[in-house]
C-alpha cells in the first residue's frame, strides 16, 4: 500500500519539473510565444492550487482510495493528451486535466498513509518515505526531461506517465483499502468555482498584459473580473457554513505572515525556476539534456537540505531561519542577474545552489509556522492552506516575471536582458519578503514549538 501512494506522489512531482525541461523544444517544434509557455504551465498550476484543498475533502468524504484511483485515471488520460496534442490549445487542454488528476491524487495518497498508520511513530516514517520519493521526482525531472526530449521530442516527457499510471491502477485495486471520512464538511462549490474564476482570471491579465499590451481591453476586463470575482469570493467564504477557506484563521497573525510568506515563496521560485532550462537553451546554445543537468544544483540542494530546515526551525525559531532562507535565496536570483551568454558554468551552478538551499529553509518551517497558528485539529487544513498559498504564488509569478520578460522585449531588449529582468525583480520580492518576515514573522498564540515533520519540505518548486 505504502509503496503505490508513494510511487502516485512521485509522478505528480516528476511531471511538475519534467515539463520545464521541455519548454524549449516545445517553444521550437509548436511555434510558441512565450506567453504560450506560460499557459502550459499555468494551466496546470491554476487547477492544483485551486481544488488541493477540495482535493482533500473528496477524499475525506467520498473515500480516499476511490479519490486516488481517479486521480491517477485523469492524470494518465490527460498525459496521453497531452502527448498527442497538435496545438497549443490542446496542449493547455490536457495540462488543465492533468490538474485536475494531480489535486485528486496528492492529497489522497497522503491520506491514504496517514489512515493506514494510526501509531504516530510508525505514520511519521511512512510520511518521510513519501516525502523522501517526492524528493526523488523532484531531482530527477529535469534529467529525465532532457534525456526523452533529446531522443524523443517533447510528447515523451508525458508518455512516460503512462506505464507508471496504468501500474497504480492495477495494483492499486488489490492493494489500497478503502477508508474515508464520515464527519468530513460539506463541500464548498461556490468557494471552489469562484476561486478558480477569479485566480484564473487574475492570472489572465498577468500573461496576456505582456502579449498584448497592458492597456488592452481585454486584459483590463480580465483584471476587472477577477477584482470582482475575488471580491465574491471573500463574501461567500465569509458567509458559507463549511468554506474551503476559513477566513477566521487569518486572524491569527503567525498563519497569515506565514501564508503570505508562502505566497511569495512559490511566487518567486517558481517564476524564476520557468527561465531557467530557457537561459540555458535560449541564451547560452546548450542543448536540452545540457540544460536539465544544469540546473540540477538548485534542485539537488533543496532535496539535500529540506530535511534539515524543520530541525533548524526548532532550534533557532521560524522567523530566524525563514528569514535566512529568504535573504539567502534573493541573493543568489540577484546573482543570476548578472549572468550572461558567455558567462562560464563553474560561475553559474554556485548562484543555482544558492536559489536552492534558501527556498529549502523557508517551505517546511513555514508550513510549521502555519499549523502551529491554529487548534491542533485544524492542523490538516492548515497545511493545506499553505499548499495552496505557494501554489497560488507558482501560478502568479510565471505570470508576473513572463509579463516582465514580453515588457522587456516589447521595449526593444533581448531575451537575455528580460530573463536578468526578470531574475532581478524575483530577487528583490524575495529580500522584501526576508525583511518582512524578519519583522513580522513572531508568534502567535501557543508558545512556539519545533514544526511537525512536513512533506512540504520537498514538494516542487
Amino acid at each position: 500500500m505504502l509503496a503505490v501512494a508513494c510511487l502516485g506522489q512521485f509522478m505528480v512531482l516528476l511531471d511538475s519539473t519534467i515539463v520545464g525541461a521541455a519548454l524549449p523544444d516545445m517553444q521550437q517544434r509548436l511555434h510558441l510565444q512565450l506567453s504560450g509557455l506560460q499557459w502550459i504551465v499555468d494551466g496546470y498550476v491554476l487547477l492544483v492550487a485551486m481544488l488541493l484543498l477540495s482535493g482533500g475533502v473528496f477524499a475525506d468524504r467520498f473515500g480516499r482510495r476511490r479519490m486516488f484511483l481517479t486521480g491517477v485515471a485523469v492524470f494518465t488520460a490527460a498525459s496521453v493528451l497531452c502527448s498527442v496534442a497538435p496545438s497549443l490549445g490542446w496542449l493547455i487542454a490536457g495540462r488543465v486535466a492533468q490538474g485536475v488528476g494531480a489535486a485528486a491524487l496528492s492529497p489522497a495518497s497522503l491520506a491514504l498513509i496517514a489512515a493506514a498508520h494510526p501509531v504516530p511513530h510508525e505514520r511519521v516514517k511512512a510520511i518521510g518515505l513519501w516525502a523522501g520519493f517526492s524528493g526523488i521526482g523532484l531531482a530527477a525531472g529535469p534529467v529525465a526531461g532532457g534525456v526523452l526530449v533529446e531522443a524523443f521530442g517533447w510528447p515523451a516527457i508525458f508518455l512516460v506517465n503512462v506505464p507508471i499510471g496504468a501500474a497504480l491502477l492495477l495494483a492499486g485495486r488489490h492493494v489500497l483499502a478503502e477508508s474515508r471520512n464520515p464527519d468530513a464538511p460539506a463541500l464548498d462549490v461556490p468557494g471552489t468555482l469562484l476561486s478558480v474564476l477569479g485566480v484564473g482570471a487574475l492570472a489572465y491579465g498577468l500573461i496576456e498584459g505582456g502579449a498584448r499590451g497592458w492597456t488592452s481591453p481585454v486584459v483590463l476586463g480580465g483584471f476587472a473580473a477577477a477584482v470582482v470575482i475575488l471580491t465574491l469570493f471573500v463574501a461567500v467564504e465569509a458567509r458559507a457554513a463549511t468554506p474551503m477557506l476559513p477566513l477566521r484563521l487569518f486572524r491569527q497573525r503567525l498563519f497569515t505572515v506565514s501564508n503570505a510568506a508562502m505566497l511569495l515563496v512559490g511566487f518567486t521560485l517558481m517564476g524564476s525556476t520557468f527561465f531557467f532550462s530557457q537561459f540555458f537553451v535560449t541564451v547560452q546554445g546548450s542543448s536540452t539534456l545540457g540544460a536539465g543537468l544544469r540546473t540540477v544544483p538548485a534542485t539537488l540542494a533543496m532535496v539535500v537540505v529540506s530535511p534539515y530546515a524543520g530541525r533548524l526551525a526548532a532550534r533557532h525559531g521560524f522567523r530566524v531561519t525563514v528569514t535566512t532562507g529568504l535573504a539567502l535565496a534573493g541573493l543568489g536570483l540577484l546573482a543570476l542577474g548578472f549572468v550572461h551568454a558567455d558567462t562560464g558554468y563553474a560561475n553559474v551552478w554556485w548562484r543555482l545552489a544558492i536559489v536552492g538551499v534558501g527556498f529549502a529553509l523557508t517551505m517546511s518551517p513555514l508550513t510549521g509556522a502555519a499549523i502551529q497558528a491554529v487548534d491542533p485539529r485544524e492542523g490538516g487544513l492548515a497545511s493545506g492552506v499553505s499548499s495552496t498559498a505557494r501554489q497560488i504564488g507558482a501560478l502568479l509569478g510565471v505570470a508576473a516575471l513572463g509579463a516582465v520578460v514580453r515588457t522587456r522585449q516589447s521595449g526593444g531588449a533581448s531575451f537575455e536582458a528580460g530573463l536578468a529582468t526578470a531574475f532581478t525583480a524575483a530577487g528583490a520580492v524575495a529580500l522584501a519578503g526576508a525583511v518582512c518576515t524578519g519583522l513580522w514573522l513572531v508568534r502567535s498564540g501557543p508558545a512556539e514549538q519545533p514544526p511537525a515533520p512536513s512533506p512540504e519540505a520537498t514538494t516542487r518548486p
